[in-house]
């Protein structure tokens, strides 16, 4: 793989990940942008002691534009984009409209006596996993994946270096039921200055857990169970296993995991990432077949946090859902929203049975 960084018309990084080495990416940017934004503010709630980010300049941030206008398509002698290549295999560049930025301008004052607040410092970065605005994530051969799966790894070692990050989080949100505003097959990566409430929770388990078993890994000891179970696994070769969690938040859910115990992607041998790819494909595929049209879902890959506690995570990527039927989408009401309590419409059994018949 040949990494290459080039800087943006209003100074945002660019890096191309290629898969031959004879690529030559010295294409400028010729747009007339203006600066990028500051960084957001963060505001603390004393209530649930969880960050707020207040990114008000994202509400003016490209929504679903046509495929002739898409911004992370190839640059043309009639249109520029946010690549200025002709073609490329996967980018990645900092994001336009950022929730968190290294830009920071001024330290907010605190909104009230029990509410801090803080620059909203961090990073946000657009992953583009092909030039293809009408491809798929699914549809990618398994070297592309692997591409893909050392872009991130390259990015996490880099973002978790910057100054006050916390956590790395890797995603990719599919399909305009999950509230995607560019149809290009892209993913994202966010910088966090702090660490993330689901990730605090799941550390928190993690502690107790080791606690009472003299060090044993939560995470590493739950999917020996499934794997011994059986009944809620998916599909598995020699490195990952895709499993259904016995208690699913989502309609269709599955966790696909290392069998070995890693903190993070940049932590996975080269077996294990080539390995990935062609489960994880297969895994879509299944997610696709299950209504026969393209599955909407969230992609998020689960790793420990840069600087406390990594010891007690377990690398995995939590593949999910809102669609429920084939006609019908899981909403976050009341209980969901309000309480955090979910309620499941299809019990974990049948969703794996129903994804294994695919």
């Amino acid at each position: 793989m040949k990494r290459t960084a080039i800087s943006l018309a209003d100074g945002r990084e660019l890096i191309y990940f290629d898969e031959r080495d004879d690529a030559v990416r010295d294409q400028p940017d010729r747009r007339p942008l203006p600066p990028p934004p500051p960084a957001s503010q963060l505001r603390h709630d004393p209530l649930t002691d969880e960050w707020v980010a207040l990114a008000v300049h994202r509400q003016t941030r490209t929504f679903l534009p046509p495929a002739d206008q898409c911004p992370l398509c190839p640059s043309t002698a009639d249109r520029l984009s946010e690549i200025p290549a002709p073609e490329y295999a996967v980018a990645v560049f900092e994001n336009r409209f950022p929730a968190l930025s290294e830009r920071v301008v001024a330290e907010p004052a605190a909104i009230t006596p029990f509410t801090a607040a803080r620059p909203g410092q961090g990073r946000c970065e657009v992953v583009c996993f092909t030039d293809d605005h009408d491809a798929s994530f699914a549809g990618l051969p398994p070297s592309r994946v692997r591409t893909v799966l050392d872009a991130l790894a390259d990015r996490t070692t880099a973002l978790g270096e910057l100054p006050g990050v916390e956590q790395v989080f890797c995603f990719e949100n599919r399909g305009v039921e999950i509230g995607v505003t560019l149809h290009h097959p892209h993913g994202q990566i966010y910088a966090y200055p702090f660490v993330t409430p689901r990730t605090r929770s799941l550390l928190g388990a993690a502690r107790r857990h080791a606690e009472r078993t003299g060090g044993g890994n939560l995470y590493a000891d739950v999917l020996a169970a499934e794997r011994a179970a059986g009944e809620r696994v998916v599909a598995t070769n020699q490195h990952w296993t895709a499993y259904v969690p016995a208690a699913a938040r989502w309609p269709f859910e599955v966790h696909l995991a290392p069998h070995r115990v890693v903190p993070d992607i940049p932590a996975l041998t080269d077996p294990e990432r080539d390995a990935f790819g062609p489960l994880y494909l297969d895994l879509l595929r299944r997610f696709d077949g299950l209504f026969d049209s393209p599955m909407p879902y969230i992609a998020a890959w689960h790793q420990a946090p840069v600087r406390v506690e990594r010891e007690l995570g377990h690398l995995h990527l939590q593949l999910f859902s809102v669609r429920r039927a084939a006609d019908k989408l899981k909403y976050l009401a009341g209980s969901e929203s309000a309480m955090g309590v979910f309620i499941n419409d299809i019990a974990p059994e049948r969703a794996a049975e129903l994804l294994r018949a695919v």
